[in-house]
């Protein structure tokens, strides 16, 4: 069974779920995408040395096996939920902060 590429997609759609009902809006910000385009960058540069040096080692029985150079492409699913995740947390509780104030 692969168990992180169901784990990777489960945090997906919980992403967008959780971007849709806390009213943040975050995946309509073009701010966003730049912001979301240089983690990205990073995360090449970064995982790409780990999984390219063998550092970081994934077992074929778990993945899809697609791969983005090195990388699985779970690991952008999953860094794109985590990443999206904290940013709509922060604007969410920012808003409500704001909102108390006033």
């Amino acid at each position: 069974m692969k168990e992180y590429t169901i784990l990777a997609i489960i945090s997906v759609f919980v992403t967008l779920v959780l971007d849709r009902r806390s009213r943040v809006g975050l995946l309509f910000r073009v701010e966003y995408y730049i912001f979301l385009f240089v983690i990205f960058g990073f995360k090449l540069l970064v995982n790409g040395y780990l999984t390219a040096k063998g550092i970081v080692q994934y077992s074929p029985q778990f993945f899809l096996g697609i791969r983005i150079g090195t990388i699985p492409l779970e690991d952008f699913l999953f860094g794109f939920s985590m990443v999206t995740m904290t940013i709509i947390f922060w604007e969410y509780f920012k808003q409500a902060s704001q909102s108390r104030r006033t």
